[in-house]
């Protein structure tokens, strides 16, 4: 594998690994795609993600990187130019990291543990829905843009002066 070369592991499904896929469009990333059937697990994703056994994983330069937020910063930190993922601004950054972690678990949630009840359903909607309506008040004279998929997101803040 040379220097530059990316491989990205996942499967044609997973939000988790998409949103690697949308980062590394949006920053001009060539990358190579391995499809991963999770039902029989590659020796090449047991090799690069021993721990967990999941996607999405990238290999850089003979680097691997695994858990899409860790890949996200990764990915922002070492292609610096053009479009940035996280804002400049070190507070503007740990808010977006936090509504982009509260997404996690929201999506997690899920995607791993569906409510066997209308009524847990309806509880889990609606606990998901008010923190963001509370969010609206915090960005004023901000754009806030949330890409979603399902119920997976990836949150850019951008001024809205720009």
């Amino acid at each position: 594998m040379s220097e530059s070369e990316v491989k990205l592991f996942r499967t044609w499904s997973n939000p988790f690994a998409l949103r690697i896929v949308w980062a590394l469009k949006l920053k001009g990333v060539e990358y190579e795609t391995i499809l991963e059937d999770l039902t029989k697990k590659s020796p090449s994703l047991l090799q690069y993600n021993p721990i967990h056994k999941k996607v999405p994983v990238i290999v850089h330069g003979g680097n691997t990187v695994v858990e899409s937020p860790v890949i996200l910063e990764y990915t922002d930190e070492t292609w610096a130019a053009g479009y940035r993922l996280l804002p400049e601004d070190p507070y503007e950054r740990s808010v977006a990291r936090f509504w982009a972690k509260f997404g996690d678990d929201q999506s997690s949630c899920r995607y791993g543990e569906r409510s066997s009840s209308r009524e847990g359903a309806g509880r889990s909607a609606s606990s998901s829905v008010e923190p963001l309506e509370i969010c609206g008040g915090i960005y004023q004279g901000k754009e806030v843009l949330n890409f979603q998929v399902g119920s997976y997101w990836i949150v850019s803040h951008c001024d809205s002066k720009a």
